[in-house]
């Protein structure tokens, strides 16, 4: 059960659905042209309780990122040993966020507008894929203190690991905006990269691959991924 209020549900609520019209918003019209007065719209909201809840266009598009970040990070509880599981979770988690259609859409334009508007490029490495390698660098460092994985340098650790399970299909994703791949597709690409990655990290690589592989059987035998 919920320990937040109805008033503090109600206000989360707003939050929400603001955060999802602004994706929706900036990925259609870029971030210049993005209005808070549609973002508003798009939410049901009035734009004064737009402004309420975030402050300025600028500090809204920093939320809009910051919120996939906060639930990618979910998956690395401190108290949970299993960093296989861990990583696959942050996979997929990963899968979702990217490969949706808006924010694909939003990475064009960015990339599109990063000459002309330095700024917003700067802003959205900033609040998303920056966030996104900080928190997995410092994942990477518990588990070579915990002597999981072989960490000699977390940050290059973070990157092989990240651009193993899904930077070839979504760079062919962003070039070719009719390219869907499919969730077979998909998973060929999250499956091999952690297989690369463990075998290159891991401390005990026929016990991470087993549990990797128990994994890939169980997400296959409900018909899912995970």
């Amino acid at each position: 059960m919920s320990n937040l209020s109805r008033r503090q549900q109600n206000r989360l609520n707003k939050e929400n659905r603001a955060l999802d019209a602004a994706l929706k918003v900036f990925s259609q019209f870029g971030f210049e042209s993005a209005t808070m007065e549609a973002i508003a719209s798009e939410a049901n909201l009035t734009k004064p309780t737009l402004y309420e809840y975030f402050g300025s266009k600028d500090e809204l598009f920093k939320a809009m990122m910051l919120a996939p970040r906060d639930l990618m990070m979910l998956a690395f509880d401190e108290e949970e040993d299993d960093h296989v599981s861990q990583l696959w979770t942050f996979a997929w988690t990963y899968v979702d966020t990217v490969m949706k259609p808006e924010f694909l859409s939003l990475a064009r334009l960015i990339i599109g507008d990063a000459k002309r508007f330095v700024e917003i490029g700067r802003a959205y490495q900033a609040s998303g894929p920056d966030r996104v390698l900080e928190g997995l660098t410092k994942y990477m460092v518990r588990q070579g203190m915990q002597n999981r994985l072989k960490i000699e340098d977390p940050e290059l650790a973070a990157e092989d690991f990240w651009g193993l399970i899904l930077s070839a299909p979504r760079n062919k994703a962003l070039h070719i905006p009719d390219y869907t791949p499919n969730i077979h597709m998909l998973a060929r690409y999250v499956h091999n990269g952690m297989k690369v990655f463990l075998r290159a990290y891991s401390v005990d690589v026929v016990h991470d691959l087993g549990k990797l592989s128990n994994l890939i059987e169980s997400s296959a035998n409900r018909g899912a991924r995970r």
